[in-house]
């Protein structure tokens, strides 16, 4: 089957304005991975192509050319849309960000696919934001090639412990830590927690997050999160960043 019939289920991570009358977009599909294509004629008129080419919503589209950049065929919603209430949005829009910083072009991955979609799901729901922030933070880790390995102190292969503190070393992992010690360290409860994907909150939140950022940044490059910065301008106030730039 061509390229341009064969329908994929995908999300549109990112769109901006090509030309006059059409929109660049960053797509992410299981089959496909993370690709750019351009959605020419969308902005023409009221075009139902440039409402359902919007992030968080569910997609069936297909694409044509064999460059870096390809040519939106067909596009079809696959769903309705996932709304984000609140601050959820922004946590959508990290997600997003995440995965145009960390993940190649044309690279298939199915499984993250699938993950992602659970991910916005569940911050939909507006209930809880930390757990699953932090569990597609390992997961897109581990699917990249950088796992993160909670539950052992990587220098002797013990077992982390509730009830030590760790000293997390950068692209390496977890070491006990001695008193005193210097740099981030993390409770083995928190830890384990988050291995496990049990909800977080409070102090271990706290850890959680921070651990989680510097397990990253390697990664994310010098130019900070807009997402981040989005959130911090708003001065939290619960309205939705532009999904164009």
């Amino acid at each position: 089957m061509h390229s341009r019939d064969r329908l994929e289920q995908a999300f549109v991570l990112h769109r901006r304005n090509y030309a006059n009358t059409s929109l660049l977009i960053e797509v992410f599909s299981g089959p496909s991975g993370r690709f750019a294509a351009i959605a020419k004629g969308a902005k023409r008129g009221r075009s139902p192509t440039a409402v359902l080419l919007q992030p968080f919503t569910p997609l069936w589209l297909s694409s044509s050319g064999r460059g870096e950049v390809r040519t939106l065929a067909r596009v079809e919603a696959a769903g309705a849309a996932l709304t984000l209430p609140g601050k959820a949005v922004y946590c959508g829009f990290y997600l997003n960000e995440l995965l145009m910083r960390l993940l190649g072009r044309h690279d298939p991955h199915e499984d993250l696919f699938a993950f992602y979609h659970a991910a916005l799901a569940r911050l939909a729901l507006g209930t809880d934001l930390e757990a699953p922030l932090r569990q597609f933070e390992l997961r897109l880790l581990q699917d990249t090639g950088y796992a993160l390995d909670l539950e052992r102190e990587w220098d002797t292969g013990r077992p982390v412990v509730a009830g030590r503190r760790y000293r997390y070393e950068p692209e390496r992992g977890m070491r006990a830590a001695t008193s005193p010690e210097e740099g981030l360290t993390v409770s083995g409860e928190a830890l384990l927690a988050l291995a496990a994907g049990e909800a977080l909150s409070g102090t271990a939140a706290r850890e959680a997050r921070g651990l989680m950022r510097a397990a990253l940044a390697p990664y994310l490059g010098p130019r900070p999160l807009r997402s981040r910065e989005l959130f911090q301008q708003s001065g939290g106030a619960l309205k939705a960043p532009p999904v164009s730039e």
